[in-house]
C-alpha cells in the first residue's frame, strides 16, 4: 500500500511539473524579484510565526477549555491538534517521496531571504500548516471575523514562502491543499465519532431501561 502511495504521488509530481515547470519558475521570479522593506519584515514575521501559532492556537483553546469545563472547547483543541499532526506527516511524507530542491539551491537568480540552511521543497511545510490551522478555525467557528483574517494570515504565509526563495508557487498550493485537507478530514472524523458516541450511549441508555423493566 505504501508503495503504490509513493509511486502515485510520485508521478502526479512528474505529470504536472514538465508542462507547469516555466510558469512555476516565471511566476516565482516575479514574486522575488519585487523586494521592499515592508515584505521583508511582514513576510518575515509570517513565516516565524507559522509553527509556534499551530501549537498556540489548540493549546490556547485547549486551556480556555478547561478553565471553563467546556467539554466543546477541549473537543475542539483535540480536534485541532490532530489536523496539524495529520497534516505534518502528509507533507513529510511527500517530501520524502518527490525529493524536490529548493528553488535558490537550483537557480542563481533566485535570491535567498530567509534562513534555510535544508530541507525539501515540495510541499509546502509552513503553508501546510497555516492553511491546516485556518481551516480548523473557521470550520469550527464560522464567523466572517475569523474566516478572513485566518485565511489572509495562511495565504501571506505561502506568499512569504516563494518571495523569501525557498518555495515554488505549486510547492504553496499543493501546502494549502493538504492542509486544508487535513483541517477538513479530521473535522469529518470527529463528527462520525460524536455520532458513533451518542448512538452507544442513547444503546447503553434504552438497555439500561430494559434491564429496570425486566427487574
Amino acid at each position: 500500500m505504501r508503495q503504490r502511495f509513493s509511486v502515485l504521488i510520485a508521478a502526479l509530481f512528474i505529470s504536472i511539473s514538465t508542462p507547469a515547470q516555466n510558469f512555476d519558475i516565471n511566476t516565482l521570479k516575479d514574486i522575488n524579484k519585487t523586494q521592499s522593506n515592508f515584505k521583508d519584515d511582514y513576510l518575515k514575521v509570517c513565516t516565524y510565526s507559522v509553527k509556534p501559532l499551530s501549537i498556540a492556537a489548540p493549546v490556547a483553546i485547549l486551556t480556555a477549555g478547561l478553565i471553563k469545563h467546556d467539554k466543546k472547547l477541549q473537543q475542539d483543541a483535540l480536534y485541532m491538534a490532530g489536523s496539524y499532526v495529520a497534516s505534518a506527516a502528509v507533507t513529510y511524507s511527500i517530501k520524502k517521496i518527490v525529493n524536490r530542491q529548493r528553488p535558490f539551491e537550483k537557480y542563481a537568480f533566485i535570491v535567498k531571504r530567509y534562513d534555510e540552511k535544508d530541507g525539501l521543497s515540495f510541499p509546502s511545510g509552513h503553508t501546510s500548516a497555516a492553511f491546516c490551522v485556518a481551516t480548523s478555525l473557521s470550520i469550527r467557528y464560522p464567523k466572517w471575523y475569523v474566516i478572513a483574517p485566518s485565511f489572509i494570515y495562511a495565504g501571506s504565509a505561502g506568499w512569504a514562502r516563494m518571495y523569501q526563495g525557498v518555495h515554488y508557487p505549486s510547492d504553496v498550493f499543493v501546502g494549502a491543499i493538504v492542509g486544508a485537507g487535513s483541517a477538513w478530514v479530521g473535522y469529518k472524523v470527529q463528527r462520525w465519532m460524536d455520532k458513533k458516541s451518542a448512538k452507544d450511549k442513547m444503546l447503553l441508555t434504552y438497555q439500561n431501561s430494559l434491564s429496570g423493566k425486566i427487574f
